[in-house]
């Protein structure tokens, strides 16, 4: 069993991000599968660019890729991702898409394809503070995420925004805590695998 796990690269002027950090720290086999990370550019196009060579590489029973979101308390499987680019701020390419389809052709929407009640169980019951995204905004992680399951609508993939970590700004958790909930929730697609 192989899962491709992502992360964001730091963006908006932060030297650090929170989603990388606490990816940095997963381990590199949970129960049965080989976890294969990959650090992702902020960039839109070039983010699904990444991820779907990585796909196409690695050929990874699932995929769940991770972002920040500063301002939220909990981590936060998305329910679904929208067809459209609306940047707040420019990417780490100064590319600032406003009311921007991703795909022309495209549907308005995908829900995610990982089982994220499952997810947000089993993190709260390790007591890990976790809930269900409605929205995974119009930046570049609701980008990547439509953009991958536009690529691949078949294949067990999803986003789920994290806090930022102690230090970086509030609210937070600890690095070590995002690190164990993203280990719950690849705990959780490896039971429906």
């Amino acid at each position: 069993m192989r899962i491709l796990l992502t992360a964001f690269v730091p963006f908006g002027g932060d030297s650090l991000n929170s989603a990388q950090e606490a990816v940095k720290l997963v381990p590199g086999r949970v129960d049965d599968a080989d976890i294969l990370k990959l650090f992702v550019p902020v960039v839109f196009c070039k983010s699904v660019d990444a991820v779907v060579s990585a796909i196409e590489r690695e050929k990874p029973d699932a995929v769940l890729c991770i972002g920040q979101a500063g301002g939220r308390t909990a981590i936060t499987p998305e329910r679904v991702a929208i067809n459209i680019d609306d940047a707040r701020i420019p990417d780490n390419e100064g590319n600032q898409p406003v009311d921007s389809p991703i795909a022309t052709d495209g549907p308005d929407a995908y829900f995610s394809r990982l089982p994220i009640k499952t997810m947000v169980q089993r993190m709260s019951d390790a007591g890990i503070p976790a809930s269900i995204s409605n929205s995974a905004g119009t930046f570049v992680c609701n980008h990547l995420m439509y953009g991958v399951i536009n690529h691949y609508p078949d294949l067990m993939c999803g986003f789920m925004h994290v806090p930022y970590m102690d230090g970086q700004g509030s609210p937070s958790l600890a690095v070590d805590v995002i690190a164990a909930g993203i280990v719950e929730s690849i705990m959780a697609i490896l039971e429906v695998l």
